[in-house]
């Protein structure tokens, strides 16, 4: 599996993951320098060989608008950890309003969790209290450092040092 590269801006703030060609770019352009690498891999050419990146940083400031995490069905499951909120069963997972459109709901972070759909048919057009369910976690609206984070822990130690002061404050 090929290892991805974190991209920070001038103040080391996370701008974005790349892969590891697009990184490359940035370097041989001059556009960013490295500031950690995956220590045992390498990246070779015909002719020469690059250390691989694990975090870079650009070398101007970009100015970039506040995005905030997608709310996608991907990204939903991610922050419930792909489990039903209602009983942790990971397998038929789908999406629940908590509150449902019907009686005034949206569609929001805070109103959306992952659930089995044998959870999602028995709580039905009713809010959980209605339907005698308690959620084991309360939904939230996650950062763009807590998923940099959550996936560092699995995939790429080295950015943690880079994550750390902006996860707690996030």
């Amino acid at each position: 599996m090929e290892k991805r590269v974190l991209v920070l801006n001038l103040d080391h703030s996370p701008v974005a993951v790349v892969p590891v060609q697009k990184a490359i770019v940035l370097l041989l352009l001059e556009k960013a320098n490295i500031l950690s690498t995956y220590e045992l891999l390498e990246i070779r050419t015909v002719s020469r060989s690059f250390e691989y990146p694990a975090v870079i940083r650009l070398t101007h400031y970009k100015s970039i608008p506040f995005r905030g995490v997608l709310l996608n069905r991907a990204n939903l499951f991610k922050r419930d950890n792909g489990e039903c909120q209602y009983c942790g069963s990971k397998r038929h997972l789908t999406i629940d309003h908590i509150i449902p459109k019907s009686k005034g709901g949206k569609t929001n972070w805070t109103n959306l969790i992952t659930a089995c759909n044998r959870c999602n048919v028995n709580k039905g057009d009713k809010t959980p209290e209605q339907a005698g369910m308690i959620l084991r976690s309360q939904p939230f609206k996650p950062s763009l450092s807590y998923f940099l984070a959550e996936y560092a822990e699995r995939q790429a130690e080295e950015w943690l040092p880079f994550l750390e002061s902006r996860v707690t404050n996030s």
